[in-house]
């Protein structure tokens, strides 16, 4: 491991920490299958989408024989800042909760919240907006998990879809990886 690197940990496995804007919905009734299945299909999208978008962030060493490398590097500069000032725009045109330190993984998430935390046991969405520039939140069903209290709020997720579980590992895996990225280039 990389010195200088903490790894983020949440039920005993990786997990993504960041500041984002967090908001919990409290469900009256189990969903429907009809809506958990648009909410699957919703958060594919997204997650999709999200990782299309941190494609831009990577460092890549350009091919210096291609005779248009130097081109498609500007025209990748001038799309990845297109991208960051749509995403402030798109972010400031909504009302979203304000940020705060998250940790997330396939099992669940805890946040700080400065309101009391919702009752132990109360079933929900958990919506999680991982980037400005989407304009949807990752929306994923779970239970308020006990010990949910001094400002923090944990959730644990259920039922999960398969594929949906599996972006996320994807997600927080890149997150990770990038961490011990920077690292590593801040020690050089």
């Amino acid at each position: 491991m990389v010195e200088g690197v903490d790894t983020v940990i949440l039920h005993n496995e990786l997990a993504y920490a960041d500041q984002l804007a967090v908001a919990f919905k409290p469900l009256e009734s189990p969903l429907d299958p009809a809506v958990e299945a648009s909410l699957v299909e919703r958060n594919l999208r997204l997650l999709q989408a999200c990782a299309a978008l941190e494609e831009h962030g990577q460092i890549e060493k350009p091919d210096e024989d291609s005779p248009h490398a130097a081109d498609i590097m500007r025209i990748d500069l001038k799309i990845n800042l297109l991208l960051d000032l749509v995403g402030h725009v798109v972010a400031s045109s909504q009302s979203r909760p304000a940020a705060v330190p998250v940790r997330f993984n396939t099992h669940g998430i805890v946040w700080t919240q400065n309101t009391p935390a919702p009752p132990a046991g109360t079933r929900g969405i958990v919506e999680i907006h991982l980037r400005d520039a989407l304009v949807e939140p990752l929306a994923l069903p779970g239970i308020v998990a006990e010990g949910s209290a001094d400002g923090h709020v944990h959730v644990r997720f259920e039922g999960l879809h398969e594929t949906v579980a599996d972006h996320i590992e994807r997600l927080v895996f890149r997150r990770h990886r990038r961490q011990i990225a920077g690292a590593r280039l801040s020690r050089r």
